[in-house]
């Protein structure tokens, strides 16, 4: 999962672009990255950290120009090296420039395409500068020396034909303009507002609503499915559908997990639908847990927060907050490695005991993935004095692997997979372990809006959408993503580290 920013402005966006990302960090922790046009060249600031320790004063007064991209990462199944952070550009034709959040899951037949057909080469393992590079190819097919909007909506229409998996993209290109599409389900998000200044009419573009705001820029729309908005250098704005078949299909996980409270996602209200996914869970917990003499409700924070206090007034328990988060820790789900996730777990949460101490507890979660947080959170529990601990789910069990962009670990890793909800309960070692239901989830979040029905939701069925996935590629993304395919690449990497640190302060 990856944050992506893009303006098109009358002065310098540099700090706008910044802004931007700083308020989708939440999305990424591993990478960020900016580039920026000015004079018909790029400059480009990337590396790995948080946006805070990646640019600096001098960076910023490096990345100069009225229009520019930015991306905050985490990796998927490739390097957590810094040559694979975003954006990735490319000098022909005109030069682009492309950030990317998402998965394509045709990557490799892709890449040998370009080579064998555009003698293109790719130079990452990042399937980003696989569509940088497709994008790059159909744009320099046409032979005019600047390309119209036609131009530019028929080369993302041949993109989206050769392309499968879930994208959004954000691209500039020298002496034209920024590019916004998004794959034909919409299962990444993308949003974009405008703002009026004396100068005229600046546009941005973001994963999520919420990144509008830090820099007063007002929330228009939704990228539709399929859609592409080419805005020119001097604000005319262009839209598109360049899909033959669109429809909306967006990642319910972005509700459950991972996007801001505060943001809207296809005009729902991601606090909205988890206030939501409370009351049904609520709801279902009076249904089958009344024998069970609860005491008090507890979140895990942060993202379960909304559900646990609806949970607790469904119920007519109490509400407390039992547990204090450091938020100075990344989030655990993102973190490289088991060992990693483990150790972190502790030092991002403190149990107030005097809130566990002789109760039975209900702890309440945003999801479970691999149970490594869940056993060791109840386990702190236990420890704080409760008496019972009662273990509820806001998503139902993820049993499968994802695919369109989601660091879902290795199917072996994830403790649902082949497993009943009994088993799961054992291995966390909980009193007592509910799920949400798949239908409840839904309805939930289509409830704020009802015009969308269906939604990505392969995690929990194992049925994606995009129709191209077998057990090869299952088999493929498993040894990519295990723990210990990810610890071979992180002790590669660092081997080099020393050498890379040493090249990377003389290029500062």
């Amino acid at each position: 999962m990856c944050g992506i920013v893009g303006i098109v402005g009358t002065s310098p966006v540099n700090q706008a672009i910044y802004d931007g990302l700083t308020v989708l960090q939440h999305r990424g922790q591993d990478a960020a990255g900016i580039i920026t046009i000015e004079n018909n060249t790029f400059s480009l600031r990337k590396a790995n950290g948080l946006v805070k320790d990646v640019f600096h004063t001098r960076h910023m007064k490096r990345l100069q120009g009225t229009i520019g991209i930015g991306h905050v990462r985490y990796p998927t199944a490739g390097s957590s090296s810094s040559s694979e952070a975003q954006p990735f550009y490319v000098n022909s034709p005109f030069g682009i420039a492309l950030a990317h959040n998402g998965n394509l899951t045709n990557a490799e037949t892709l890449k040998q395409q370009l080579f064998s057909e555009a003698r293109r080469h790719v130079n990452t393992t990042s399937d980003s500068e696989i569509l940088l590079n497709i994008m790059a190819h159909e744009l320099s097919k046409s032979d005019k020396l600047h390309l119209d909007a036609e131009d530019i909506f028929t080369a993302v229409t041949e993109v989206n034909n050769k392309v499968t998996g879930g994208y959004a993209a954000i691209a500039m290109i020298i002496g034209h303009g920024v590019l916004a599409f998004r794959d034909p389900n919409g299962i990444r998000p993308l949003v974009f507002g405008k703002r009026e200044t004396p100068k005229g009419t600046e546009y941005m573009f973001a994963s999520e609503s919420v990144a509008l705001k830090p820099d007063g820029f007002e929330f228009v729309r939704d990228v539709a499915p399929g859609e592409a908005i080419y805005v020119t250098e001097d604000g005319q704005f262009h839209s598109q559908s360049c899909a033959e078949k669109a429809s909306y299909a967006p990642c319910i996980f972005e509700f459950v997990y991972f996007a801001r409270p505060d943001s809207t996602i296809d005009r729902m209200s991601v606090y909205a639908t988890r206030v939501n996914m409370g009351t049904k869970l609520g709801e279902k917990i009076a249904r089958e847990w009344s024998d069970k003499d609860i005491d008090v409700v507890i979140p895990i924070p942060e993202t379960s927060c909304d559900v646990a206090l609806e949970i607790a007034r469904m119920l007519d328990l109490p509400y407390r907050q039992g547990f204090v988060k450091n938020r100075y820790i990344g989030r655990t789900f993102i973190m490289p490695g088991q060992e990693m996730r483990k150790k972190s777990v502790r030092q991002k949460l403190n149990a107030i005991d005097r809130e566990f101490k002789g109760k039975n507890v209900l702890l309440v979660d945003d999801s479970i993935v691999r149970g490594t947080t869940s056993a060791q959170i109840v386990e702190m529990a236990r420890e704080a004095g409760a008496k019972n601990v009662y273990f509820a789910s806001a998503a139902p069990e993820i049993r499968f692997p994802n695919v369109y962009g989601i660091d879902m670990p290795s199917a072996a890793e994830l403790i649902a997979h082949g497993r009943e909800v009994e088993d799961i309960n054992q291995s966390i070692s909980a009193d007592g372990l509910i799920f949400q239901s798949l239908n409840d989830l839904i309805e939930a979040v289509s409830q704020e809006n009802p015009e969308i029905t269906k939604f990505e939701t392969s995690v929990f069925d194992g049925q994606y959408i995009t129709g191209d996935i077998d057990q090869d590629y299952l088999n493929h993304i498993d040894q990519l993503r295990n723990d210990s395919a990810k610890s071979n690449r992180e002790n590669a990497m660092s081997s080099g580290l020393e050498i890379h640190n040493q090249d990377a302060n003389e290029a500062d």
